[in-house]
C-alpha cells in the first residue's frame, strides 16, 4: 500500500473536482465529488445524484464504490471528497460505512485536518467480520 507522503493528493483532489462538476444536485445546490485510489493502481470517482424524493438521493461515495465494483473490485487505499467550491470535506456517516466495507480501517482519508485513517473517523465500526459465524 502506498503511504500518504507518496500519494499525489492534489492530483486525486483534481479527479474529485472533475467528478463534482458532473454532479446532479438541483435540489440542494450542493454538488459533491469524490476520488479514491485502488490497491491495483486504478483511480475511481463518483458524484452525488439527487432525486426529487430526497431520501433516495445517492451520495458521491455510492457512485465511487459502484465504479470500483464495476471495474474489477479491489480495495480502496486513499480517498478524498470535495464540495462545490473544490474544498475538502469529510464523508457523512453512511458513507463512512461504505468506505469501511471497501477500504477498511487503514483507508487513508484527506480531511480538512489532514490525512487520517478511516479508523479515526469511524471508531468501533460494524463490518463484514461481524456477519461471519
Amino acid at each position: 500500500m502506498t503511504g500518504p507522503a507518496t500519494v499525489d493528493w492534489a492530483a486525486l483532489r483534481e479527479e474529485a473536482r472533475a467528478a463534482m462538476s458532473r454532479a446532479y444536485a438541483p435540489y440542494s445546490g450542493y454538488p459533491v465529488g469524490v476520488a479514491a485510489l485502488v490497491d491495483d493502481g486504478r483511480t475511481v470517482t463518483g458524484c452525488n445524484v439527487e432525486n426529487a424524493s430526497y431520501g433516495i438521493s445517492l451520495c458521491a461515495e455510492c457512485g465511487l464504490v459502484s465504479q470500483l465494483q464495476n471495474t474489477g473490485g479491489g480495495r480502496l487505499t486513499h480517498f478524498t471528497c470535495v464540495d462545490g467550491n473544490g474544498d475538502v470535506l469529510v464523508p457523512c456517516g453512511r458513507c463512512r460505512q461504505l468506505l469501511y466495507e471497501f477500504g477498511g480501517p487503514h483507508l487513508l482519508l484527506e480531511t480538512p485536518a489532514g490525512i487520517v485513517p478511516l479508523s479515526a473517523m469511524l471508531p468501533q465500526p460494524f463490518g463484514p467480520d461481524h456477519l461471519t459465524t
